[in-house]
Formats: structure tokens, C-alpha cells, sequence
């Protein structure tokens, strides 16, 4: 843990204990044992039981529990695989304690940042506010990464109609929603830190507070944005596919039709009787071919004049 002394203005790292009247802890806990939890929490910082529980099981949406003596928050970052991930923060007078399972590199970055600049320290909204901007900022990240994967599948569609990309559009609107229902609750969090006298910070963090909202609420709208347009490369996707079989179709049938009469032709001509008119002509193979020529190109003219090609 991190121990700001108020009084001398210095942070030194000691073992985890209960921080006197003059300073200011900052507790961090990677992938703690449930006892470790209990000790910490119950044992030394008189948590509720409660609070406890959920710092142990970690299995919380985005909420703020307030009790006597702290509050209890949880709040999502992002891991280096691009997935949310949770955090369980505790806030007293002069502590702040950070509960989470796998390592979170902006954590550690946070953590020699405080050694070294004691002034990131100085109350326990200070702490907080460095943790849920870094966190915000990371959602930044996560959004230009939808919006690179967009621009490549709409670039794929458009050269390629019939690519099979259904699948990774589902699964990355699945992704935007769960991130997405997760922000917007976390929104709710940073309103009320900033405009509801939140008991530990001070009122000049208010703005702050206000900062990291507005950026999340750029976010939601850019994820909003994002779902929009892949609901519309899927239709666009299946209208090219659709107007590609239209002209294939198209194509078909006027091959067909110009094929019709011909085959009537060489039907008719192909009836075993033995008197047709034309039977006995010296040129009557010649007068079919010319015929059928002729046929063939008056109907590909018209289709032509008509525009159906």
C-alpha cells in the first residue's frame, strides 16, 4: 500500500495497515485470496459484510452501494484483450482500496505515478478520479477498435458482396451491447459522484468528475453510432447480394427468351411429316439458319431499346 502524509507532503510504501488521522492510503489488491479480502476489508478497515461479499466474488454490474463509514464502487476497465473488466474500489475518508483479478497494466502505471508525484495522493478523491479516467480513457481505445474493424468489413463488402461476414457483425454488436449496457450504468456512477455531494471528494473535483462523464458519454453515442452502421452493412451487404441475383436472373431470362422461339423453330422444323412446305427446298437448311439469325437479333435489339440489358 501507498501512504500519503499530509503533513510532510511525502508517500512511502509500507505493508497494509490502517492509515492514522494525517494521511491518506491507497490499498491495491491483484487477484487477492477471499481470506486476504476478509482481512483487509473486515478485519482491518471495518467494512460491512456486504461489501465484503461483493469484493470477493466480484461478479457485480457497475453500481455504488454507500454505507456509514465508506462507499462501495464498481467500475469496468479494459484488459489488454480488449475485454471489460471488473474493478471493486472502496473509498473511506482517507483510504481508497482496489480490488481486481487479472492484471491491469494502467494499475501499476497509476500506482509508480503516485510515488513519484505525492501530490496524486493528497485525499481519497484524487485517487479516484486518476482510476475512473483511466479506466474512460481505455474505453476510447476499445471504441476506434470497432471503428477500424467497421471501415475493414464495409471495405470487404464493397469488394466482395458475397463475403460471409454476418457472423463477425453479430458478434461484434453483441460486444458493442455488453459494453455498452456497462458504460451507460457507469455513467449513472459519475453523475451522481459529481452532483451529488459525494462525502469523499472535494467540490473543486466536481469539473473533474464532470470531464470523465462527458468523455463517457462520447462513447455511448460513438458505440450507438457504430451499431447503427452495422445494422446498415448488413442490409447493404444482402441489398448488393440481392441486386447482384436480380442481374444474374436477368441475364438468365433473356437468354431464355431469345432461345424460345429458336427451339420453337428447330421443333417445328423437327416434326416427322412428310410434307412440310419448306421440306423440299434446296435451301431450307440456309432459310432456318437465316431465320433464326435474323429472330435473334431483332429480340436483342428490343431488349436493347428497352433497356433490359
Amino acid at each position: 500500500m501507498l501512504i500519503y502524509e499530509s503533513t510532510h507532503g511525502t508517500v512511502h510504501e509500507e505493508t497494509v495497515r490502517v492509515p492514522g488521522p494525517n494521511e491518506v492510503a491507497w490499498v491495491r489488491m491483484e487477484n487477492p485470496s477471499p481470506d486476504d479480502v476478509k482481512h483487509v476489508l473486515g478485519d482491518l478497515y471495518k467494512c460491512h459484510p456486504l461489501l465484503v461479499e461483493d469484493a470477493i466474488k466480484l461478479n457485480q454490474r457497475p453500481k455504488m452501494d454507500t454505507y456509514k463509514n465508506h462507499i462501495f464502487l464498481t467500475f469496468f476497465a479494459i484488459s489488454e484483450q480488449l475485454e471489460p473488466q471488473e474493478i471493486g474500489i472502496v473509498v473511506g475518508s482517507n483510504f481508497v482500496i482496489t480490488v481486481y483479478k487479472d492484471n491491469l497494466p494502467f494499475i501499476d502505471q497509476l500506482y509508480h505515478a503516485c510515488q513519484e508525484v505525492e501530490d496524486r495522493l493528497r485525499h481519497p478523491g484524487a485517487i479516484l478520479h486518476a482510476i475512473l479516467d483511466r479506466c474512460v480513457d481505455d474505453y476510447s481505445v476499445v471504441a476506434d477498435h470497432f471503428d477500424d474493424r467497421l471501415n475493414s468489413m464495409e471495405q470487404a463488402v464493397y469488394r466482395n458482396p458475397r463475403i460471409r461476414i454476418a457472423q463477425d457483425i453479430f458478434q461484434l454488436k453483441r460486444s458493442m451491447h455488453q459494453l455498452r449496457r456497462v458504460i451507460v450504468e457507469e455513467r449513472i456512477i459519475l453523475s451522481a459522484i459529481a452532483h451529488h455531494s459525494f462525502p469523499y471528494t472535494r467540490e473543486e473535483d466536481d469539473v473533474y468528475f464532470l470531464d470523465i462523464m462527458d468523455h463517457i458519454s462520447r462513447v455511448v453515442d460513438s458505440l450507438d453510432i457504430f451499431r447503427e452502421s452495422l445494422t446498415g452493412l448488413l442490409e447493404l451487404q444482402m441489398s448488393m447480394k440481392s441486386d447482384r441475383m436480380n442481374e444474374i436472373m436477368k441475364t438468365l431470362t433473356i437468354f431464355s427468351t431469345i432461345f424460345l422461339p429458336l427451339t420453337f423453330i428447330v421443333g417445328l422444323y423437327g416434326m416427322n411429316f412428310k410434307y412440310i412446305p419448306e421440306l423440299s427446298w434446296d435451301y431450307g437448311y440456309l432459310y432456318v439458319w437465316i431465320l433464326m439469325v435474323i429472330l435473334s437479333c431483332v429480340m436483342w435489339y428490343y431488349f436493347k431499346r428497352k433497356h433490359w440489358f
